[in-house]
């Protein structure tokens, strides 16, 4: 029987798209303009730039918001899918804490432009939005993936889109670690790329308020140390929460791991978490811990976020997408059954540390990809154009008579009108 049971034995990732807008500032002109306006800010601006380890940013068209880069991730994924994927999706839902509407989630929004661009997105499917911070893309296809396996339908699967834009107070070192950009990833049944074990996610959560946006911000509110410091804590509560649900011991979870992927606020975060976690449950020194993680590919599969920034709900997923290209690109075939550790933090806090295993069709899958676009993309505008972005936030009369003028290449979805009562309009050029 097609719906039998039997017929799922997984649910996972089947292919994954990433899409960054080309707009880049290069981080060490960001630092000598902000130092020549302010010459006292130097050493400490200085430092917060070396500590990240953060080399360029990327940030939105003029014509875009968070919306467009969803939609153009969930494009470029759905363009390449069997037409079999397109007829059975049952789920469209992003992860994000860029909201652009206090009710209508951004998958909304994105089914509409999708549909309006000519695919044929049934309307028999869910739309919602998940936000916990950088984690509301990783709860929405964990959700995702339980309800396929729930529902035991092999012809039936998700979109889930992590989409976001990372906004801090100017001038602050927190600016350093900005970024936009967005994951679409397909979530089915008996996964070509990547299967999820659904079942022994590991968890912590509490409330802090090491990073936050009020209802009246449209910048971010965080506290850099006690948000590393509760980035640390979430993670190990959660992986041996993990651990002991899959009821192994956590050196053993870790020696038999071939990819780690965290979250990526910025490069060094992400080197720190992983060292620190393999130094507390593995007997070896520093030197043999950077070896570990160098022989599993682990620094490279960070280097994206160094040139592009923080995506928040996406920055986990652009670093698991790189992370499994350059494997294959040492591996070939033999990436598949590699085992996979992902842990998803967002602050506020939660943690999220889960399982995943390569699949069979995994080389085909990435045979496909060209990951390097992503970052050949760049565009590098110098200091103006970011100053325009980062200190200006149009109102509906500024937006749409600069939109009316704008030069949008073909292809791109873009914020056509804000109309009279609020609402967007998106349309693909």
């Amino acid at each position: 029987m097609a719906n039998s049971v039997s017929s799922i034995r997984n649910v996972g990732i089947g292919d994954i798209t990433v899409y960054i807008p080309a707009p880049k500032v290069e981080l060490p002109d960001l630092l000598k303009h902000r130092v020549d306006k302010d010459p006292k800010i130097e050493r400490r601006f200085s430092r917060a730039l070396e500590t990240t380890g953060q080399v360029s940013m990327r940030y939105p068209e003029p014509w875009q918001d968070n919306s467009t880069l969803a939609t153009q991730a969930a494009y470029e994924l759905l363009k390449r899918a069997a037409p079999e994927k397109l007829k059975g999706l049952r789920y469209l839902t992003v992860g994000t804490e860029t909201g652009v509407d206090h009710s209508k989630p951004v998958a909304a929004y994105v089914e509409g432009a999708l549909q309006r661009a000519g695919l044929a997105v049934p309307t028999s499917l869910s739309t919602f939005q998940v936000q916990h911070a950088c984690a509301g893309g990783t709860y929405a296809m964990l959700s995702i993936g339980a309800l396929l396996q729930a529902a035991q339908r092999p012809d039936e699967s998700g979109v889930v889109i992590c989409s976001d834009i990372a906004r801090y107070d100017v001038p602050s070192t927190a600016e350093f670690t900005q970024g936009a950009g967005a994951v679409a990833m397909l979530i089915e049944p008996n996964p070509r790329l990547l299967e999820l074990d659904v079942a022994t996610q590991g968890y912590s959560s509490k409330d802090v308020d090491d990073f936050f946006r009020p209802l009246d911000s449209i910048t971010a509110k965080v506290k850099g140390g006690y948000s590393v410091l509760c980035y640390h804590e979430a993670l190990d509560a959660a992986f041996r929460d993990h651990c002991e649900r899959l009821g192994k011991t956590p050196r053993e979870v870790l020696e038999s791991t071939d990819m780690f992927v965290f979250h990526v606020p910025f490069y060094k975060m992400a080197l720190l978490a992983a060292r620190t976690l393999l130094e507390s449950h593995l007997d070896r020194s520093p030197e043999e811990i950077e070896e570990f993680l160098k022989a599993r590919g682990f620094h490279d599969s960070i280097h994206a976020a160094s040139q592009v920034g923080n995506i928040y709900s996406g920055a986990a997923y652009m670093t698991l997408a790189f992370h499994l290209a350059g494997n294959y690109a040492r591996l070939g075939k033999d990436i598949v059954g590699q085992r996979v550790l992902i842990g998803s933090y967002g602050s506020g806090n939660t943690m999220s540390v889960y399982s995943a295993t390569v699949a069979e069709g995994a080389p085909e899958v990435l045979s496909s990809w060209d990951l390097p676009f992503v970052l050949n993309s760049a565009d590098d505008r110098g200091i103006a154009p970011y100053e325009d972005w980062i200190t200006g936030y149009p109102t509906r009369e500024s937006y749409n008579a600069m939109v009316e003028s704008a030069k949008i290449p073909t292809g791109s979805f873009y914020l056509k009108s804000i109309r009279d009562d609020g609402y967007r309009e998106y349309e693909i050029r």
